[in-house]
């Protein structure tokens, strides 16, 4: 499992100005944080680990294979530094878990009759419903 302190020591944690709305607020105050993790580069992954994220996180790296992580979501720096952090272990966590194999669903012999049986009354129907043959 990982080890979350040393993740978080790993971290660089940048503030940026926010986008969007807010007016003089948003203007002012560095309230969104970027979170960059090195995952090539990182000490507490062990190199299976590191090639699993690399390769199901693919498409959220950039090209120095770092993940950068954006929260912008409250007004205060600090909640935004605490969810960005919180979205990396989600992903790093979400990356490194085991997938289930699935296990094919048996159909119940009497569902596979019923099917048939319903088959076989429509195709009647049909039947029933052409004109009858003379030459036989």
């Amino acid at each position: 499992m990982l080890n979350y302190n040393d993740i978080y020591n790993e971290c660089v944690f940048k503030a940026v100005r926010s986008s969007g709305s807010g007016g003089q607020h948003v203007n002012k105050v560095a309230t969104k944080i970027e979170v960059y993790f090195n995952v090539k580069d990182s000490l507490v992954l062990s190199d299976n680990q590191k090639e699993k994220i690399l390769d199901k996180l693919e498409n959220k790296l950039s090209k120095l294979s770092e993940l950068i992580i954006t929260a912008q979501d409250t007004r205060s720096q600090f909640k935004n530094k605490q969810l960005a952090f919180a979205k990396l272990l989600d992903l790093l966590n979400s990356a490194l878990a085991k997938v289930k194999k699935r296990k094919p669903t048996q159909v119940p012999i009497a569902v596979k009759i019923k099917r048939l049986k319903l088959k076989r009354s429509k195709s009647d129907i049909k039947k029933s419903r052409q004109k009858p043959r003379l030459d036989s």
